[in-house]
């Protein structure tokens, strides 16, 4: 499959490299190539410098948000929340119309410091905003409730857990599980369509406060039946 990964942060660098691990062509959607290319220092997140990546990762490729998302089958949304819908638009409807767009953003407001709150919460979520956005792409919220390597290595636990999906194409759905179990996930769970996003985005307060409770970001919910 052809994938687009818009975003070049820690989130968007683990998702292309499973991704290529596992055979599939990847381009790294950002703003303006050169720019990414030409930074040199660690990023706020003490990430190394976007070309020392890529440099390590030959295979995938970089362009724009546009470019990337019009060469690919499935776009994968792995920027930051208050981001995403700008993003999106910059990758343009036409490019998104017809494919499955994987979310896995997550409203987070981080302007009164830390923990951050949620900008859209209880009656919406930013994963029925960016499907409004974009009615002609097919949205499918996922990933969005555990941190990155364990979104592409679950077995990084010692014992399996569960993973979500929600939107309104069956199908897209369908797509993005198989994706999910290719990365390793065996307990996946349909919530139904894009409104239950709210559920999974609103987590996110709860894994923060886990987070800082456990000192590590390696874990993950387990649905118990």
């Amino acid at each position: 499959m052809r994938y687009a990964v818009l975003g070049t942060g820690s989130v968007g660098r683990t998702i292309a490299s499973r991704l290529d691990e596992l055979g599939h062509a990847v381009t790294v959607g950002t703003r303006d190539p050169a720019s990414t290319l030409a930074r040199t220092e660690p990023d706020q997140m003490g990430n190394a410098a976007f070309a020392t990546w890529a440099t390590a990762h030959p295979g995938i490729s970089l362009a724009t948000f546009a470019e990337a998302a019009a060469s690919a089958e499935v776009v994968v949304n792995a920027t930051s929340g208050d981001a995403s819908l700008e993003v999106l638009g910059l990758a343009g409807a036409d490019a998104l119309a017809g494919k499955v767009l994987l979310d896995i953003a997550n409203p987070l407001d981080f302007s009164a410091g830390m923990p951050p709150t949620l900008f859209v919460k209880d009656s919406d979520s930013l994963g029925e905003q960016i499907q409004r956005a974009f009615p002609d792409a097919r949205v499918v919220k996922a990933l969005n409730t555990l941190t990155a390597e364990l979104m592409v290595r679950p077995a990084g636990l010692p014992e399996s857990s569960s993973v979500f999906v929600s939107g309104d194409d069956a199908e897209a759905k369908a797509a993005v599980t198989a994706l999910l179990t290719e990365f390793g996930h065996e307990d996946v769970i349909d919530l139904g369509d894009i409104t239950t996003a709210r559920g999974t985005e609103m987590l996110l307060p709860v894994w923060l406060r886990l987070m800082g409770a456990l000192g590590t970001p390696m874990f993950n919910f387990r649905i118990v039946r």
